[in-house]
């Protein structure tokens, strides 16, 4: 299984930008909780709390795919890099503004710079494998990296940050300092390295880049229907995981083991994590669209189960084993992307996917949220069961749009 792993990495400039990527990603996973804690701790109420992180996800859902076109058209490091440091001056503000608790809507307004220019990590990286390896194989084997990672980032991230969100040692501010510090090294790490970046596609024929492909166009990744197709089935998908992280939390309150919550969705990660090294090492003989919708089914069938759980460590081996679904279907939807949208679109197309799922994460915490309050965890993991066969439906009715895409390159037997 290493072997794999170790020839992609062997590239030139390959372990650099994805370590790099790495550490530049971990705000997405810390300063949601970061925000909740220290707003909440703060100015005293979740209600203040969840409007400024509702800000800083709308923000970044409108902001990620606009910087994504940019980025496109324009590269990498000279879109970005402006929009790292101005995302960082934000997040600056925001530190500075909740210590002297200024009011409420400069919190919302600091929050929607930081969100808005904050951009998509995870498809910058997955851009640049696409540029330094030939192999759909290779391609293959990166992307499943990428998806391990983003794994450990969620399981890693949420715990650090509320480590140092509610230490008595450290500023309630602190999970957001260091959602910065990641955000600020990692995103300057990765847009130094300028020989793997992708080549710019901007106005004109992109004859004359080294990859040749259609002239630039206005029009945007969602206009290809197997790109719609995968982001309308991952926006169900992440309402089907933001319902279940809170739904989660009530089951293990219920059960009077409320600290237990943390193990409960790190067994769900760690599922997912250990699934994406796996499916990564080898080479698989179905095409791409049979695995996309087997992955969605298997997510919904494992999903199902988890309103049967009786016990904190019932639902652990449940969310361990439904895990396993997750990164798979993650890795080959965002293949799919990259196999149907020109390479002059690239980045924007892998950008929907994150933002697709992040929006979904913030509907299904709400919704779950209401539902938990009512009805109790029962009720929460009703709401995960209808998002998971939700996503089946999209998939099974779109499906067809998928298997007649036609392939710009890059995809084993689409």
């Amino acid at each position: 299984m290493t072997s794999s792993y170790a020839r992609i990495l062997s590239r030139p400039g390959a372990l650099q930008f994805s370590a790099a990527g790495f550490l530049a990603r971990f705000p997405m996973s810390m300063v949601g909780i970061s925000t909740i804690l220290t707003v909440q701790s703060l100015y005293g109420n979740y209600t203040s709390a969840g409007g400024v992180s509702a800000a800083l996800v709308v923000a970044t859902a409108v902001g990620a795919p606009v910087l994504a076109r940019l980025v496109d058209a324009r590269g990498q490091s000279r879109v970005m890099l402006p929009a790292v440091l101005g995302s960082a001056l934000g997040m600056v503000g925001m530190i500075t503004a909740a210590g002297l608790r200024a009011p409420l809507w400069v919190l919302v307004a600091l929050a929607l710079v930081a969100g808005g220019l904050g951009g998509s990590m995870g498809s910058l990286v997955r851009s640049r494998w696409t540029t330094v390896l030939d192999s759909p194989d290779d391609i293959h084997t990166a992307f499943s990296l990428e998806a391990a990672l983003d794994e450990v980032v969620f399981v890693v991230g949420p715990v650090a940050a509320t480590a140092l969100c509610t230490s008595a040692a450290l500023p309630v501010t602190s999970g957001w300092v260091a959602a910065l510090c990641l955000h600020l090294g990692g995103g300057l790490w990765l847009l130094s390295q300028r020989a793997t970046e992708p080549p710019a596609h901007g106005p004109g024929p992109a004859s004359a880049a080294p990859h040749p492909g259609p002239a630039r166009t206005a029009t945007s990744a969602l206009r290809h229907g197997a790109v719609l197709a995968v982001v309308a089935v991952f926006l169900g998908s992440g309402a089907l995981f933001g319902a279940n992280d809170v739904t989660a939390v009530a089951f293990a309150t219920e059960q009077g083991r409320p600290s237990s919550s943390g193990l409960v969705l790190a067994a769900w990660a760690l599922g997912s994590l250990s699934a994406a090294l796996v499916y990564g090492s080898r080479t698989w003989a179905w095409p791409m669209w049979r695995q996309f919708l087997v992955g969605v089914l298997a997510l919904a069938l494992g999903a199902s189960t988890f309103i049967l759980a009786g016990s904190v460590p019932v639902l652990m081996v449940l969310m361990l084993v439904t895990g396993m679904s997750i990164a798979p279907t993650v890795t080959v939807g965002n293949h799919i992307v990259q196999a149907v949208t020109p390479r002059d679109q690239l980045t924007e197309g892998l950008t929907w996917v994150g933002t697709a799922m992040n929006v979904g994460v913030s509907l299904g915490s709400l919704l779950a949220g209401r539902l938990v309050d009512t009805y109790g965890s029962r009720g929460g993991y009703v709401l995960v069961t209808v998002f998971a066969w939700l996503s089946v439906l999209v998939a099974l009715a779109t499906i067809g749009v998928v298997r007649r895409a036609r392939v710009h390159h890059h995809l084993p037997e689409a």
